[in-house]
């Protein structure tokens, strides 16, 4: 058996390479497009991601009202919020001053990008910090009371997932309205030749 093939493995690699081939065509392996979603003149980033939230949402709701998916069958995760609020707060800054998050990063190195390189050692000596400090940091957030058993949004804040997902709807619907309107005041999104021009290639 292939050793890749353990939980999933393959279809994640293989998610993972699309993922990035996508992402590279739509321009977000670019540093100088990623960046300026931070100055709000190119919203291509929120509009994108926003609306994966949101189909997902509707789609996994859809699954379960059907009868395709049962409502136990998703683990929800532990929210230490200290530390996603923090953990957080880190990755935006890195962000908004490299222009690279971890995944568009490894889409940056695939497409030459040199600079890419630099948050690829990050990616990978953060990655092993945390993996040091978990266990230590964990036990101090459960000892606080600062770690929440699977809190969702409608569970936390007690409304129904319809509810919640005509939330997600409107804010969505928002996005757009709003990232059309900075765009237009700040002369328009990023275009294919800035992207281009402001990389920093391996050769």
């Amino acid at each position: 058996m292939f050793p890749l093939n353990d939980n999933g493995m393959i279809s994640g690699l293989l998610c993972g390479v699309l993922f990035g081939y996508v992402l590279e065509n739509a321009g977000f392996g670019s540093p100088v497009k990623l960046s300026a979603q931070f100055r709000l003149r190119d919203w291509a980033v929120f509009k994108v991601m926003f609306t994966a939230i949101v189909v997902a949402a509707v789609g996994l709701y859809a699954l379960r009202f059907l009868g395709f998916l049962r409502p136990d069958s998703i683990a929800v995760p532990q929210a230490a919020l200290v530390g996603a609020a923090f953990g957080g707060a880190l990755v935006g800054a890195g962000f908004a001053i490299g222009g690279y998050c971890p995944g568009t990063s490894v889409a940056g190195v695939f497409s030459g990008r040199i600079d890419a390189i630099v948050f690829i050692v990050g990616v990978v000596a953060g990655t092993a910090a945390f993996s040091g400090l978990y266990g230590a940091t964990l036990k101090s957030l459960k000892a606080g009371g600062l770690i929440a058993e699977g809190d969702t949004f409608a569970d936390a804040y007690e409304i129904s997932d319809p509810v919640m997902i005509g939330i997600l709807v409107a804010a969505l619907i928002a996005v757009f309205y709003l990232g059309s309107w900075f765009e237009r005041r700040k002369g328009g999104p990023v275009t294919a030749q800035e992207a281009v021009e402001g990389a920093c290639p391996l050769s």
